[in-house]
C-alpha cells in the first residue's frame, strides 16, 4: 500500500514571488529554515497552523498550495 503524502508547489511560488528564499519564507511563519526546506521537498507535513501561514504569505488558498494523496494513490476531492 502506497504511503499518504502531501504535495506542494512552496518552490515555485518562492521563485514567483521575487526568488523568495527559504529563509525569508522561515522568518515570515516563525519557523527554520530547515523546517521550510523539509516541508518544500516533502520529506516533512506541515501542522495544519504552518500551513495556512505559508498560503497567507503567498496569498493562495490552501489547496492550491497543498494537495493531499491518499494511500491508495487517489487524490482526496480529485476524480
Amino acid at each position: 500500500m502506497k504511503k499518504s503524502r502531501v504535495h506542494n508547489t512552496i518552490r515555485k511560488l518562492r521563485f514567483e514571488h521575487d526568488e523568495m528564499t527559504q529563509q525569508r519564507l522561515a522568518d515570515l511563519i516563525g519557523v527554520t529554515r530547515q523546517t521550510v526546506v523539509a516541508i518544500e521537498k516533502e520529506k516533512y507535513s506541515p501542522s495544519l497552523e504552518v500551513a495556512f501561514l505559508i498560503a497567507r504569505v503567498f496569498d493562495k488558498p490552501l489547496e492550491s498550495v497543498f494537495t493531499f494523496e491518499r494511500g491508495l494513490g487517489k487524490e482526496i476531492g480529485k476524480d
